[in-house]
């Protein structure tokens, strides 16, 4: 039994998972499923001895019994692609205390962060029964990623280093190998996300809808008749792993779903030769099918409410907790409370890249956007907003993080209004109308526009408090509700002052995560579209970052990855995090809402209380699912 081992200057072999160990088969041990006898007796499958790998993942903590199902919601058939996310199934992911650990894989070995050899399970096979093997790795590479019809924008953006590919080699049958001349640490991260970037393929299913592989012509015909412009938008259609819309692609997650849209209900079956067993020789997942319902949004409260699903967290925020509270003892569930794990609930992005010259200059000196940070009661908004049990201050990790520090989410962030009004004197801004509003240079009232997509009552609720606070000190904020789509767009061509919306994702970092959400890289960050832009079109469009603090963020995010070092990738986040503290980028305000989690009474596995989020848990993803049981007294029988 080995595990990641790395000093300070090197990564170096992983090969324990999950808290989970991988131990020769016991197969005499095995216990076969209810749910597939049937199918054994027949011989339309094999018995569980085979069809697990000959080195599964052993889940020796876990104990549980087969059976039951499991209901929940989602507002779109669409949504379904969310049960890809926190059934997190993947190559390797990290574990509950957010190390990374081996999971499809039997082993990874690490040089460096250059040379990456991956070991598939012996044994191992897809949902439909075929090996997993090296040429589902080499299907993706060369005919998909590579494959200039089916990947117009060429291999992903994370596969380059310094815009070079790496050196892809497959060894044998479970082996490949990825190679690069200088560090990528941000592989194994991007392999854990949240949304799983599948660097491999079922090869044995999609060369069926392959140019390379089937007849040209056929599939040209084939994509006619289903309205599509070419065999790649065939193709295309049948390779859809993260969205589940496709019930014949096979896969390697616990659960595999067996039917597709138009629907009302979406059925995923048990996948009979899934990786995961637990020490009693039970197969994982325990829990036989999910139903996933689609219901108005709106309905997500009332119906759990009333006893109507099993399991339900996502389209539930902090102020359902009434209502879901309410219906606990009438209909038999329990709402598990989990912080959620984000930067800020509500933070407010100035446009460093307006348009207007005017709020250009203002949103670009820092001592503007302090004065904005020390203008918020955030004391007030806890209260009013999170009913006191959050956390005031930046728009930054969370103290649950290694890499949080005293006084990280405090500076520049307490209420100081009398300090707020000295900095916007300071700047100028010294001339008033008779209602108090300071004047912009031009002589216009300083009247913010706060755009927002509205989606959250939350974030809405929090700018109204935060005009009452900001009228104190001479400032005026409008706000601006609007479709997320026409949000966005205006954002990106440089058309809004400034952005209401949650703070970071990842507000749990440790230092093999990359710093991406904090550096100037990508333009969905409303702080610095323009930059953004520069950076991800490689000076196409946008703007060169031309702040000198902004560029050293650019420069720390360089210097992390050009390095295999943890020390080194410590000290970069920590200067990242003080220069986002001390230059308030982002204006953060309440942090730490709580996340309803809608259980059922009976169903188990869940912890009482953990961190949710979307990166790096994977929303409930990391305390995994495939666990989740009824106990012996509410197996239920299966839903029809």
């Amino acid at each position: 039994m080995a595990m990641l081992k790395h000093s300070p200057m090197k990564a170096g072999l992983l090969a324990l998972a999950f808290g989970l160990l991988t131990l020769p088969a016991f197969a005499a041990d095995y216990v076969e499923q209810p749910f597939f006898r049937d199918a054994v007796a027949r011989n339309e499958l094999p018995p569980i001895e085979q069809r697990v790998p000959e080195t599964p993942l052993v889940a020796e903590k876990a104990q549980g019994q087969y059976g039951g199902d499991i209901v929940t919601l989602v507002p779109k058939a669409r949504d379904i692609r969310y049960l890809s996310t926190y059934a997190y199934t993947r190559l390797v992911g990290y574990d509950r205390n957010l190390v990374l650990q081996p999971d499809l894989l039997e082993s990874v070995e690490n040089i460096d962060d250059r040379v990456f050899t991956f070991t598939l399970r012996k044994g191992h096979r897809w949902s439909d029964g075929h090996p997993f093997t090296a040429e589902d790795f080499r299907y993706y590479w060369e005919d998909v990623a590579l494959n200039k019809n089916l990947s117009p924008a060429g291999a992903p953006e994370y596969m380059l280093v310094d815009g070079q590919l790496p050196r892809f080699e497959v060894l044998d049958e479970r082996t490949v190998r990825y190679s690069w001349d200088k560090p990528n640490p941000r592989f194994l991260p991007r392999l854990a996300g949240a949304v799983d970037p599948g660097i491999f393929r079922p090869a044995h299913y999609l060369k069926q809808f392959h140019a390379k592989y089937a007849d040209q012509a056929a599939l040209e015909e084939q994509a006619k008749k289903q309205k599509l412009k070419s065999w790649a938008a065939l193709h295309n259609r049948m390779d859809d792993p993260k969205e589940l819309t496709n019930p014949n692609l096979p896969t390697l997650l616990p659960w595999r779903v067996t039917n597709a849209a138009p629907a009302t209900r979406f059925v995923f079956d048990r996948n009979p030769y899934y990786h995961r067993v637990d020490g009693e020789g039970h197969q994982l997942p325990y829990v036989d099918r999910i139903f996933m319902d689609v219901s108005a949004p709106g309905l997500f409260a009332a119906k759990a409410n009333a006893g109507e699903v099993d399991l339900l967290f996502r389209g539930l925020s902090m102020g359902d907790i009434p209502v879901l509270k309410q219906g606990e003892k009438a209909h038999g569930y329990t709402t598990l409370l989990w912080p959620y794990a984000r930067g800020s609930e509500l933070a407010l992005y100035p446009n460093l890249n307006v348009n207007n010259p005017v709020w250009r200059k203002l949103n670009r000196d820092p001592r503007f956007r302090r004065a904005l940070s020390l203008g918020i009661d955030r004391k007030t908004l806890d209260n009013v907003l999170l009913f006191g049990l959050g956390v005031e201050g930046n728009n930054t990790v969370i103290e649950e993080s290694p890499l949080s520090f005293p006084g990280l989410r405090t500076m520049n962030a307490t209420y100081d209004p009398a300090e707020a009004s000295r900095l916007l004197d300071e700047i100028g801004l010294t001339e008033r109308n008779a209602a108090g509003i300071r004047l912009l240079p031009d002589g216009r009232e300083l009247e913010i526009i706060v755009e927002t997509d509205g989606e959250s009552s939350l974030v809405v609720d929090g700018l109204t408090l935060i005009g009452e606070f900001w009228r104190e000190i001479g400032v005026r904020p409008f706000i601006k509700p609007q479709d997320r789509t026409v949000l966005r767009n205006r954002v990106f061509a440089g058309n809004t002052v400034m952005v209401a919306a949650p703070g970071f994702d990842n507000a749990i970092p440790t230092a093999i995560m990359p710093p991406t959400e904090y550096a100037p890289m990508r333009q969905d960050n409303y702080a610095w579209p323009k930059w953004g832009q520069y950076i991800e079109t490689k000076g196409q469009n946008g703007e060169p970052v031309d702040i000198p603090e902004a560029q050293r963020l650019l420069n720390l995010y360089k210097t992390w990855m050009n390095t295999g070092n943890r020390d080194v990738q410590r000290d970069v986040w920590t200067e990242m995090l003080r220069n986002h503290a001390e230059n308030q980028w982002t204006i953060g305000t309440v942090a730490g809402a709580l996340q309803p989690i809608v259980v059922r009474n009976g169903l188990k596995g869940l912890p009482a209380k953990a961190l949710y989020s979307w990166e790096p848990t994977a929303l409930i993803g990391i305390y995994r699912i495939d666990e989740l049981h009824w106990d012996e007294a509410t197996v239920k029988e299966a839903r029809r």
